[in-house]
């Protein structure tokens, strides 16, 4: 990391970056490009390790390269203000980002209702119900997180 002032290594500075998002960017392997996707998400931490929850329909592009190849990095970020100094003309953007990547895999039929509550309790949704009919119209998968980083710019002017 080049501006090492902003990198962050305390793993639950991470996660608590992480609890702060709303929207995890899933980076697929393509074969020209890489394919990235915004998805909502879930997190469960399992003996000091990130796991990262999401849904979808039963079809499509991104599913389709999962199971081709289950290698995916995600991006994820929170906290933006443009803070800028009109006497010297200077500006920079304040943030918190988190960097990853890990293994994809599908939720077995019996663990997507607790995926799905995990997804609808990080959107601060614990009242609101898991769909049960429409179970057989989703898929659930999850990134066990392999590897991670996390930077930030709380500078003020």
């Amino acid at each position: 990391m080049r501006r090492r002032d902003r990198e962050i290594g305390d793993f639950e500075e991470m996660v608590d970056i992480i609890r702060r998002c709303d929207v995890c960017r899933l980076a697929l392997n393509d074969i020209d490009y890489p394919y990235i996707v915004p998805l909502n998400f879930g997190l469960r931490l399992e003996e000091g390790e990130i796991v990262l929850y999401f849904h979808s329909a039963t079809s499509g592009k991104k599913l389709e390269l999962m199971a081709r190849d289950n290698r995916a990095s995600f991006e994820m970020d929170c906290g933006h203000e443009l803070v800028t100094d009109a006497a010297t003309g200077k500006c920079t953007m304040r943030y918190a980002s988190v960097i990853g990547r890990g293994i994809i895999e599908p939720v077995p039929e019996e663990e997507k209702v607790g995926a799905l509550r995990l997804i609808l309790d990080h959107y601060r949704r614990e009242d609101f119900p898991v769909n049960l009919p429409a179970l057989p119209a989703t898929r659930v998968f999850r990134l066990r997180v392999t590897e991670v980083t996390g930077k930030a710019n709380r500078a003020r002017k």
